[in-house]
């Protein structure tokens, strides 16, 4: 089923709010989502400003979000591919966590998604092209 499909299938009382701020903490905008859907889709569809350079294919960290402490320990741990891109994460933290790789469930209702104030796109930052 379509995504556009599967989100006719909701009501509002099934939705799961999220808050998404700057690295300032300013309110960018509060939108709401479905279980299942990950911070980097929700962010995309609602014109928020989280890169996602790679497609949610968890080869680069320019979806790179910080969560607070009481919703990032509801979270599985991340997994060691995600863990190797964020370590090349700007402004990395204790909570930081992939946005392609947060799927929302009830619990993470209400939760606070800050943008840091940066990404680090190694295609376009830091990676030099060999010659042919």
């Amino acid at each position: 089923m379509h995504t556009s499909q599967k989100r006719g299938l909701h009501t509002t009382a099934d939705r799961i709010k999220l808050h998404f701020k700057d690295s300032k903490g300013t309110l960018i905008k509060t939108v709401e989502a479905n279980e299942g859907d990950d911070i980097l889709s929700i962010a995309h569809e609602h014109d928020i400003d989280l890169e996602g350079a790679c497609e949610g294919s968890v080869a680069c960290s320019t979806c790179h979000v910080i969560l607070s402490p009481e919703y990032y320990d509801l979270l599985p741990e991340p997994e060691d591919d995600e863990n190797d891109m964020l370590d090349m994460a700007f402004a990395l933290t204790d909570t930081s966590r992939l946005g392609c790789q947060v799927k929302l469930t009830r619990d993470l209702d209400g939760m606070t998604v800050m943008l840091p104030s940066a990404t680090r796109n190694m295609f376009v930052d830091g990676k030099k092209p060999t010659h042919h």
